[in-house]
């Protein structure tokens, strides 16, 4: 059991390391010596759980949609609305999803790397929420959730990435409550729109939460 626990910490120490040089010199700069300097692992240990550079970049784009995990809301809008916020909010210092972030739009990234996955597993979590919100009736008639969805995240993935590049996300927040504001009017019954909470400040207060806590 203890071998086993060692393992799995050694696996996410070699994870969170390569997020980390992903992040901050992209696919192809990327060597396996920088991943074990700063990982502080052998050779050996970090050819145990990953093959290669490729199989690394697979395991660090599939970490990036559990950080958008919130406590569950009665108002399922609501909690869509909570996941792009604590998202925002863990990029500002999370190494490992900034990386798996980078990596997903980095066109450098070789055919081997599917980095279209993480798009398709937000895509799948969202569309299933937001249908899930047209049953308990908080959308408009007209609402095409799989439409919604794609719209939906291909605007956060331009919002964050413009954010990056003017303020390293320093704004992130801020720009989510515009993209919010414009959305949700068009997606929500009117009767919902006062009590939904889009503040810039909503990821950090999510994060706070005792519920959130709890859960990680």
């Amino acid at each position: 059991m203890a071998k086993q626990e060692r393992a799995i910490r050694t696996r996410r120490a070699i994870v969170e390391a390569a997020g980390a040089v992903f992040d901050e010199h992209g696919y192809t700069s990327t060597t396996i010596a920088m991943v074990l300097e700063r990982a502080q692992v052998t050779k050996g240990a970090l050819y145990f759980h990953f093959a290669s550079k490729e199989a690394l970049a697979r395991a660090v784009l599939n970490e990036q949609v559990p950080f958008g995990a919130v406590p569950p809301q009665p108002c399922k809008l609501q909690e869509i609305v909570d996941m792009t916020f604590v998202v925002a909010r863990r990029l500002l210092d999370n190494a490992l999803l900034r990386g798996s972030v980078r990596l997903a739009v980095d066109q450098e990234t070789p055919a081997g790397v599917d980095h279209g996955e993480p798009f398709r597993q937000w895509t799948q979590a969202l569309t299933e929420l937001l249908e899930l919100a047209g049953r308990r009736g908080e959308l408009l008639p007209t609402v095409k959730p799989a439409e919604t969805v794609d719209l939906l995240v291909g605007s956060f993935t331009g919002v964050q990435l413009m954010s990056r590049a003017l303020t390293d996300r320093a704004d992130l927040g801020d720009r989510l409550a515009v993209m919010w504001a414009h959305i949700l009017p068009s997606i929500a019954v009117p009767g919902l729109l006062p009590g939904l909470d889009a503040r810039a400040d909503r990821g950090a207060r999510v994060l706070a939460s005792p519920e959130q806590r709890v859960a990680s």
